[in-house]
C-alpha cells in the first residue's frame, strides 16, 4: 500500500426529528440522515473510523429512528465489495460510543480498537440520559456485563474479544492520520483527519457537527453531555479546517452525502 486511500461505507440512514439535529432551532419534522464508515488504506496497515449501526439493534431498540439498511449496506458486504474481508481490517477507531458509530465493530475480531480512554470510560458509566446514546454495548461486552446489560444471542459475538487501545489529547496515530479532541457531544469524543497525496485533507467530524448547516448556523445537537464544550469543538473543526485548509465531511449530512464517493471510488 503506497499512497494512502480512504473509502466512504455507506452504511444506511435513519431519521431523528429536526430539533434535535438543529437543537432548539429546527424547523421540527422528520430528517433522514446517513451513516458511513470510513476506511484508510495507509502504509502502516488498513485503518476503520466508526462502524455505523446494527439494524437488528436499532429495530429492537430504538425502532423510532425508521432504519433503512439494506444487506448490501451492512459493513461486512460494504468491505467486500472493496475485495477484503473483515479479518483484514488491522485498527478500528471509534469516535465515540453511540449506537450509530460502533454497531459494527463485532465483526473486526483482529482488529485493534482505538478510541479515546475518556470515551471508554463514560460508555461504562454514563449518565441517565445517555443510556440510548450508549444502547448497544457489543463493542464492548465485559463492559455491558459491569453495567448488567445482557447482550444478544449474535454469532458475529461468539469469537469477539476486543483489544482496547485508549489515547488522550490530540494524536497523530499514524503519519498523516490525526486525531483532534472534539469533546462535548460526548466526554471522549474524537474526529479524523486524513493528509492524502493529490488533494487537500479530509476532515471528518463525526458528530462533533453533524451537517454543513449545523455549522453554518453554529448550531448543535440535542444529543450531547456538555453543550458549551460541544460548540466550543464545534468552532474547534472550523479552525481546523482553515488551518490545514482541510475539506470537511460532516457525520449525518444527506445533502453532503449524496455529493460524496462512496464504495470503490476513493479518495487519494
Amino acid at each position: 500500500m503506497a499512497d494512502t486511500k480512504v473509502y466512504l461505507l455507506d452504511g444506511g440512514t435513519l431519521v431523528i426529528d429536526g430539533f434535535h439535529a438543529f437543537w432548539n432551532r429546527g424547523p421540527a419534522g422528520e430528517l433522514r440522515f446517513p451513516c458511513y464508515s470510513v476506511l484508510i488504506e495507509h502504509d502502516d496497515g488498513r485503518y476503520l473510523f466508526d462502524t455505523g449501526y446494527d439494524f437488528d439493534h436499532v429495530m429492537r431498540v430504538l425502532p423510532f429512528e425508521k432504519p433503512i439498511q439494506d444487506a448490501a449496506q451492512r459493513l461486512p458486504a460494504q468491505i467486500a465489495k472493496l475485495g477484503l474481508k473483515t479479518s483484514d481490517i488491522n485498527y478500528v477507531i471509534n469516535s465515540h460510543y453511540h449506537f450509530d458509530h460502533c454497531g459494527g465493530n463485532k465483526h473486526f475480531h483482529e482488529a485493534c480498537t482505538i478510541c479515546h480512554a475518556k470515551e471508554l470510560e463514560q460508555s461504562g458509566n454514563c449518565q441517565p440520559f445517555e443510556h440510548l446514546g450508549y444502547s448497544d454495548m457489543t463493542f464492548a461486552p465485559e463492559l455491558a456485563a459491569k453495567r448488567g446489560m445482557k447482550l444478544p444471542a449474535d454469532p458475529a459475538l461468539d469469537m469477539y474479544t476486543p483489544r482496547f487501545e485508549t489515547v488522550t489529547g490530540d494524536q497523530e496515530i499514524a503519519k498523516g492520520l490525526w486525531l483532534y479532541e472534539t469533546p462535548g457531544h460526548t466526554a471522549g469524543h474524537y474526529s479524523l483527519m486524513v493528509e492524502l497525496k493529490n488533494r487537500r485533507p479530509m476532515l471528518f467530524t463525526a458528530d462533533a457537527c453533524y451537517s454543513k448547516k449545523s455549522m453554518d448556523m453554529m448550531c448543535i445537537s440535542s444529543f450531547h453531555l456538555d453543550p458549551t464544550r460541544s460548540l466550543e469543538s464545534m468552532k474547534r473543526l472550523k479552525d481546523l479546517a482553515g488551518k490545514h485548509d482541510a475539506e470537511l465531511f460532516y457525520s449525518h449530512d444527506l445533502e453532503s452525502f449524496r455529493g460524496y464517493q462512496t464504495g470503490a471510488d476513493c479518495y487519494s
